[in-house]
């Protein structure tokens, strides 16, 4: 666990990209290869399951430490982190034995708690805790909460297993896709591409897009661009090799039983195909609130009712692989002129839709398009640069998102909680309420959008306007206004009001306002039949 520790603590310690990428690399040329297959395993959030409870590591934890558990709680809350807390609050063991351990032989103690019962895991637990310094045992208490952040994205990953293995950056990124294990894949067999049995269902890298915050008309020529609306589903790559289907979601989880209806549509597409696009709620040529999608993605099964009441399609904008070959590096148009012969092989009973290109010759005309998004139930357009290669992840220059201006509400503070992290001594998430009637109804929470001088003012303000107490939640006098913005309204019978934002985060704090000036239910819930509407 030492020579891990060390690469947490450089991570943890570095504030420059470079940095955890040498960091990293490093760590890969020089640990076994059983603990290298768990830290790539750790970083791409394939942690191992819970064996233990967050309830049964407090309680624990303030026994071993010889405290109250009100005052075991009461420093969790200030330094905002279990494992940091206990690592901090327990005493050192007197005759700690050196741990010659690695990363793959602690999380294998780990996961030997699952069977026993509370007393077993409770003095294996100790006996770790005893065997190792301040450094290990906050490394233990992250594998055994799995809450495992350390501020480093796949992308670096990638790129320090290139640096360290002299395989190009979108080759690593791609054997690191799928549904791999470190339980039945090594180091080098994910690295060579060779691991067995998932190499039919692996989707490629996602390419990602950066949002278009300037005039369009510095991207260039119109004719160097392809516009499509932007859909409010979930982004999909449907996998078709070896006489199977795989659906993927972006964050690389296997969704294809949630979307039976997807079989008809492989038995359409030759073997060797794999399409990037949008799952979307769709019927009677509109598409359907975001709100019925969740109700399926949610649900370990789907009933005939959810079909039913949910239908979707897949509104294909990218061919990644034809025949078995990668198209990646063609340009997008040419991956759009095979798409397009595709299609045309589809019957249109098929649940599939083509994602047709919005037609344009000049900036302002797209502009216009642009403006009626929101009564196509579209979040705005992409664009994409035709003779763009389809890239691995987020990069400037070829793919854009032209959102339309977001929504907005002015609310009133009604509760606050401390953050996480860095903000764990500040309060920074909040919970706000609109007018309905001459009562305040909660409904929606936000917790970004300030700056820190503006959350630094607010904390303030909040420890001196204090109401009640809750645990770690506050009620405050409902005096703060703040702008909320958001993406779009859903209606949802599990809040109060009656309603849900997406995306919901503070655009500005209103100074400006008193509480009595807030926006109301009644606009909220006018809103939501616009937005259910189309118009």
């Amino acid at each position: 666990m030492r020579a891990f520790a060390e690469l947490f603590l450089e991570l943890d310690r570095a504030t420059g990209t470079n940095a955890k990428i040498a960091a990293l690399a490093d760590y890969f040329s020089s640990a076994g290869d059983a603990d290298k297959i768990w830290a790539v395993a750790l970083f791409s959030h394939r942690r191992p399951k819970r064996t233990v409870t967050t309830t049964q590591l407090r309680t624990w934890a303030a026994e071993a430490a010889g405290v109250p558990l009100w005052l075991f709680e009461s420093s969790y809350h200030t330094v905002g982190d279990l494992a940091e807390t206990i690592a901090l609050l327990l005493p050192d063991a007197p005759q700690r034995e050196p741990d010659d351990h690695g990363l793959a032989d602690w999380i294998e103690r780990v996961r030997a708690l699952g069977p026993l019962d509370e007393e077993g895991k409770k003095a294996e637990v100790h006996r770790a805790w005893q065997s190792l310094d301040a450094r290990g045992r906050f490394l233990f208490n992250k594998l055994l909460t799995g809450g495992f952040r350390v501020g480093v994205s796949e992308k670096i990953v990638v790129k320090a297993l290139s640096r360290c293995t002299s395989l190009p950056e979108n080759v690593v990124a791609h054997r690191l896709m799928g549904n791999w294990s470190p339980d039945g894949t090594t180091f080098s067999d994910l690295l060579s591409g060779e691991r067995g049995g998932d190499a039919d269902s692996r989707p490629y890298p996602f390419c990602l897009a950066h949002a278009l915050d300037e005039s369009p008309e510095l991207l260039g020529q119109p004719s160097e661009w392809l516009a499509e609306w932007k859909w409010d589903g979930i982004r999909g790559q449907l996998v078709v090799r070896g006489g199977a289907h795989y659906l993927w979601s972006r964050g690389e989880e296997l969704i294809t039983a949630k979307f039976p209806e997807y079989l008809s549509l492989a038995g359409h597409l030759p073997d060797g195909t794999v399409l990037d696009g949008e799952i979307l709620p769709w019927a009677e040529g509109r598409p359907l609130p975001f709100s019925l999608l969740q109700t399926r993605i949610g649900r370990k099964t789907v009933s005939k009712k959810h079909l039913s009441e949910c239908p979707c399609v897949f509104v294909a904008y990218d061919l990644l692989e034809h025949g078995g070959r990668d198209l990646r590096e063609s340009s997008l148009r040419e991956r759009r002129a095979a798409l397009e012969a595709l299609a045309d092989r589809i019957p249109p009973e098929a649940p599939f839709r083509l994602s047709e290109p919005v037609a344009f010759d000049d900036w302002a005309a797209l502009r216009t398009e642009r403006a009626g998004s929101r009564d196509r139930h579209c979040e705005g357009l992409m664009l994409k640069r035709l003779d763009s290669p389809y890239r691995t992840g987020r990069r400037r220059g070829d793919w854009w998102k032209w959102k339309v201006d977001a929504l907005t509400v002015d609310a009133v503070m009604l509760y606050a909680q401390a953050g996480h992290g860095r903000r764990a001594n500040l309060y920074s998430d909040y919970t706000f309420a609109v007018w309905d009637g001459d009562q305040l109804v909660p409904f929606a929470k936000a917790y970004s959008g300030l700056t820190d001088a503006e959350i630094g003012e607010v904390d303030a303000w909040i420890k001196r306007n204090t109401l009640e107490r809750f645990g770690p939640v506050r009620s405050v006098r409902p005096e703060l206004v703040m702008e909320i913005a958001f993406e779009g309204i859903n209606a949802s019978s599990r809040h109060k009001s009656g309603v849900a934002l997406r995306f919901p985060r503070i655009a500005r704090w209103r100074k400006d306002k008193k509480a009595s000036e807030a926006d109301t239910l009644a606009m909220l819930k006018k809103l939501l039949e616009t937005d259910e509407n189309g118009v």
